[in-house]
């Protein structure tokens, strides 16, 4: 959607500094507010099948039922927003779905700092510095695991009969744990299915690189469905 020059000049006009546009209460931070809100105010328009002060059988069917307030994250900081709701309660706003307290991207940028090692303790505190937002340890738990069924399901899903070819390595790299950085091996099956794409049969991660460990994956991976490789590099 283009924006004119026009539009950016009139929303540009009492612009001064920096914190007139990014700062709290400035610009971008109102124009996120207002623009949410209308977009509710659209999706509940669609949802009745009327427009606002339009006319409708109020009796035999929903209507409009005021508003409430929710606050919400995301890299504008916290903000408040006006949330529309319908009699019978069967309105549910897609931009920011019930429930939800977080705008979209914010857990995305939690689950980056995560796989990058860092500690709850640290997330928290980058957070509120870059964004000015408190999140407790309790939201960054459950942002995290939130993933985890679906690493899961992706450790454990079923594999190919036959892979014409099979690499499998080890890499040293550092990791947290208690609190401190501790050297662990990765291990890595990388296969190159019968279409000829590459497809990463698993990782995972140990203390030490050994041929035990490389059983237990090997085991594993027949167990998964694989029958037969033909060149194991």
């Amino acid at each position: 959607m283009a924006i004119s020059d026009e539009l950016l000049d009139q929303l540009l006009v009492n612009y001064k500094k920096p914190e007139d546009l990014v700062g709290e209460g400035g610009l971008l931070k109102e124009l996120t507010k207002r623009l949410v809100e209308r977009a509710m105010q659209t999706e509940m328009t669609d949802h009745l099948g009327y427009a606002k002060h339009g006319k409708s059988d109020k009796q035999a069917g929903n209507s409009r039922n005021g508003k409430y307030p929710k606050t919400i994250s995301g890299e504008f900081g916290e903000l408040q927003i006006n949330v529309p709701r319908d009699r019978d309660a069967s309105f549910e706003p897609k931009i920011i779905p019930k429930g939800q307290s977080r705008f979209h991207g914010f857990d995305d940028k939690i689950l980056s700092m995560y796989a990058l090692g860092m500690s709850t303790r640290d997330i928290q505190v980058h957070l509120e510095e870059m964004y000015g937002v408190e999140v407790s340890p309790t939201l960054i738990s459950q942002v995290t695991d939130a993933v985890i069924d679906d690493v899961k399901s992706w450790q454990n899903r079923p594999l190919d009969e036959v892979y014409p070819i099979v690499y499998l390595d080890a890499i040293r790299v550092k990791g947290r744990q208690g609190g401190h950085i501790i050297n662990k091996a990765v291990y890595l099956a990388l296969a190159v299915t019968m279409e000829g794409q590459k497809e990463v049969l698993g990782m995972w991660i140990a203390e030490n690189e050994g041929a035990k460990f490389w059983l237990s994956i090997l085991n594993g991976l027949q167990n998964r469905g694989v029958k037969d490789i033909f060149i194991a590099a």
